[in-house]
């Protein structure tokens, strides 16, 4: 078994904390809204949201995927810093053990957030090769996702004041 590491790096002009609580506390709820195209729905199997908590993804049809278990394994609110894991996901238990994510949301100087991601790909066997577009849509998924809450975000002044 092999791992793949993808650190990114991105900005927001929105304070961390209500990308946070958009992009952690409530991405069961805004994933969907935001972008129908990706998810169907988002919810949870296992408790609420905390540490613990696994959720499913549903994804829209017509995706590669229709679903996909997460745990989320660290929650700190204080720190607006979220780590989980995909340990479930249809078309690619073949080639992966999980996809561990990190992120963390940092006041800029400016009033906005730095976020800084890491992704971790726990391959199976020789699947790395199998991979490579794979890895391709989710990073583009996740920078989609994190400018289309900032964007909704801005929209909404108010939302998670």
């Amino acid at each position: 078994m092999g791992v793949l590491r993808f650190d990114k790096d991105g900005s927001a002009a929105v304070a961390p904390s209500r990308m946070f609580k958009a992009f952690i506390l409530d991405s069961h709820n805004l994933f969907p809204e935001l972008f129908p195209q990706a998810f169907k729905s988002v919810v949870y199997e296992q408790g609420d949201g905390e540490a613990g908590s696994v959720k499913i993804m549903y994804f829209a049809e017509g995706n590669k995927h229709t679903y996909a278990k997460q745990r989320i394994d660290v929650l700190d609110k204080e720190k607006f810093y979220c780590k989980s894991t995909v340990f479930e996901e249809d078309n690619m238990l073949d080639i992966l053990e999980s996809i561990v994510y990190e992120i963390k949301f940092e006041a800029s100087g400016d009033g906005g957030t730095n976020c800084k991601t890491a992704t971790e790909f726990h391959i199976k066997g020789d699947g790395e090769s199998k991979l490579e577009e794979e890895l391709k849509g989710s990073v583009e998924l996740g920078t989609a996702l994190f400018k289309a809450v900032e964007a909704h975000l801005l929209a909404n002044p108010d939302l998670y004041a």
